[in-house]
């Protein structure tokens, strides 16, 4: 049973925490035209630059409570409105303010949530939520309760992540978008982005779900809203929704979330599993049985170790990540003002997009010939115009960016000026040496020498030059645009300088920076190679492929084959070999996969997602297959990944377990529920790294 509102609102007061940075909820009178009264407008800010969005404590529900209550007392008051600071709605619940409460605090969050957000709905006066950018958990929640809503098109992230975190969407999200958009709809956004990486929504996006009622766009989004909602008071809109099927289609529903939950965790997700129950209960439940259970959940997500996890691995991305450990002092990095890219191929062409987007600086891509550099600047600007299209950029931008984009088959002249350089040509040591070799003869000798190899030394490869103190690995991760993670590799010479403006130069591309010692592979490659060597002697000793491939759903983002194909067997094979090169000891290189790749194919897998039999004829088949059960597979596996992973940290590759796992995390799509890999393995037993 929830405990009555008085009660709620002494021990919320009781438990907030004093240093919680507390969203404010800003009430205003408004009036409307046409006749449609006065609204009284409520507008979340919590005080920071927008960079830090407003967030749901204990201390931003009771100022959201006070201001409800102040709207609903205010008889000049007809209508209630939401919104928040310029692009910002709210990122959802202070996720740290919640952990430090425990299990009570988390009781007390929830039902508070659901106590204060009802009251939009249920206050008895019309209520509007105007979703006018990043809408995340409990901030789509509040816009949710209210009787309708608007969103802006262009608004940059809307959903209920909160599954991804071992949570549950908790302030009436399980229950109010399937009984809003339907349980198959309900899933998506529950289940099947949380658990895809974090997937969102655009602004768009969530308008053709049937999240809103109406979209705006433009600097006058919110005056547009206004007068939408006018129209609606004044009966002059009619907001029509299509009717919930609750027969056969919720019964699919349920049988694909179950698919999905077994498929990316294995079962092995307690908050995944509740979703399901939550979106199974609210076809039939009341709002108060609802939002109960919605309460209860929280509370049993509240001691899981999944949790725990999560909260630890939200840490990382939110603040280790802005704060790399190791960084050099940032007043060392030297302004980049043009950049040259050694390469036209897909990757450099990717980069040069990337560069000329965050940095707004000239960019010059070089190639052997003209067709190739013209493929790629011509990459640049189809790339620039799809965003165009999509309304992503305006007119005038794309025009600048694609003035800034040039491309030469000469890199003297164009490459003198330039104070970053960065190459991405084939994986191979003398290339990329002579590469820079002649790089160095044409720029200033504080130009950068960046390189995007994914495994090869640091050290080795700037030892000729005249200044290998500003060579700096700078290994990006496939696609540029979407994978967050920027390795930064130090080199045996690389100085703080170079280091600092590699640093710089990644935080104004927005990607997650961490600093790595030169070794093999570096981080995600190292893990990855290790986890595929072991994979490929568990198959090569007989165990067949398909018992493999299903050992690591909740480990791994997909299946290791899968993964593979991916990446690609070649590529795959090309770092064993490396790492194999390195620590013959522990990695291995399968005799099948250098079959696989010497007939040139691209996954194990055929079209039909079955085994592809020319590369089942391909596979070792030992004289006494050893044939072992999907938990001996995970267990073997996740050894030889502990194992390295203490290699790592004992050989200083990285300052702390803390990196391994944010590397893994952003780079690999390792699961926020999990840690990321050492709070994995610290569960599963296999040692200690905190």
């Amino acid at each position: 049973m929830s405990t009555d509102m008085t009660t709620l609102l002494e021990q919320a007061r009781a438990l907030a925490p004093e240093n919680e940075r507390v969203t404010q909820a800003h009430l205003r009178k408004v009036t409307l035209p046409g006749g449609a009264g006065v609204m009284g407008l409520i507008t979340l800010d919590n005080g920071e630059d927008h960079t830090k969005p407003n967030t749901f404590g204990l201390g931003g529900l009771l100022s959201l409570n006070d201001a409800i209550d102040a709207g609903l007392a205010d008889d000049e008051v007809t209508s209630l409105g939401v919104t928040g600071k310029p692009f910002i709605l709210a990122a959802g619940a202070d996720l740290s303010s919640i952990a430090a409460g425990g299990p009570e605090g988390i009781r007390v969050v929830a039902e508070l949530g659901h106590a204060v957000f009802r009251k939009l709905g249920e206050g008895g006066k019309t209520s509007f939520g105007f979703i006018n950018g990043l809408a995340l958990g409990g901030g789509l929640e509040v816009a949710l309760h209210c009787d309708y809503r608007t969103v802006m098109d262009s608004a940059p992230a809307l959903g209920l992540p909160e599954v991804m975190l071992g949570l549950i969407p908790g302030w009436g999200g399980g229950y109010l978008v399937p009984n809003l958009v339907g349980a198959d709809k309900a899933v998506t956004v529950m289940l099947e982005n949380p658990l895809n990486n974090g997937k969102t929504l655009k602004g768009f996006e969530a308008y053709k779900l049937g999240l809103a009622d109406a979209m705006f766009s433009g600097a006058d989004y919110l005056e547009q809203s206004l007068l939408w909602a006018a129209d609606v008071l004044t009966g002059k809109e009619q907001v029509q929704r299509p009717e919930v099927d609750r027969g056969q289609a919720w019964d699919d529903a349920l049988a694909r979330a179950r698919g999905i939950v077994t498929a990316r965790t294995g079962d092995a997700s307690p908050a995944a599993k509740r979703a399901v129950e939550l979106i199974e209960g609210a076809r039939t439940a009341t709002r108060d049985e609802g939002f109960a259970a919605e309460d209860q959940s929280l509370v049993d997500m509240a001691t899981t170790p999944e949790l725990m996890a999560s909260l630890y691995a939200f840490d990382l991305v939110q603040k280790r990540a802005k704060r790399p450990a190791g960084a050099p002092d940032k007043k060392l990095a030297r302004p980049v003002t043009k950049v040259g890219i050694v390469g036209a191929g897909l990757m450099a062409s990717q980069l040069a997009l990337l560069f000329v987007r965050r940095l707004e600086v000239p960019v010059v891509l070089s190639d052997l010939d003209q067709e190739r550099v013209d493929k790629g600047v011509a990459y640049v600007h189809a790339e620039l115009d799809k965003l165009l299209a999509k309304g992503r950029i305006s007119q005038d931008r794309a025009n600048r960016h694609k003035a800034l984009v040039s491309g030469v088959v000469e890199k003297s002249e164009a490459f003198a000026d330039a104070d970053f350089v960065i190459e991405a040509v084939f994986e191979e040591m003398g290339v990329k040496k002579s590469v820079f070799a002649d790089v160095e003869k044409v720029v200033s000798a504080e130009c950068v020498l960046a390189t995007n190899t994914s495994s090869l030394s640091i050290t080795e490869m700037a030892a000729d030059l005249e200044h290998p103190e500003r060579v700096v690995g700078f290994h990006f991760f496939n696609p540029v645009a979407v994978m967050p993670l920027l390795e930064i590799i130090q080199g045996g010479a690389t100085d703080d300088a170079t280091l600092a403006t590699a640093f710089a130069t990644g935080k104004a591309l927005k990607k997650t920076t961490i600093l790595v010692q030169d070794s093999p592979s570096f981080i995600v490659n190292r893990l990855l190679g290790r986890f595929m060597s072991e994979v490929s002697k568990v198959v090569d000793a007989g165990t067949p492929i398909e018992v493999v491939d299903g050992a690591f759903s909740g480990v791994a983002p997909m299946p290791p084959l899968t993964l593979m194909a991916l990446v690609g067997p070649a590529i795959a094979l090309h770092n064993t070999e490396t790492l194999a090169g390195a620590f013959p000891e522990r990695f291995y290189v399968s005799p099948a996969l250098e079959r696989v790749v010497a007939a040139r194919k691209p996954s194990y897998f055929g079209p039909d997602g079955a085994l592809d039999p020319e590369v089942a004829a391909m596979l070792e088949k030992p004289a006494d297959p050893v044939v072992l059960e999907p938990a001996d597979v995970r267990r073997t596996v996740l050894e030889g990944l502990a194992q390295e992973a203490r290699i790592m940290l004992d050989d200083g590759v990285v300052a702390a377990a803390e990196d391994l796992d944010l590397a893994m995390i952003t780079g690999a799509g390792f699961s926020f529920w999990n840690g990321g890999l050492t709070m994995l393995l610290e569960r599963e037993r296999l040692g200690r790294f905190h």
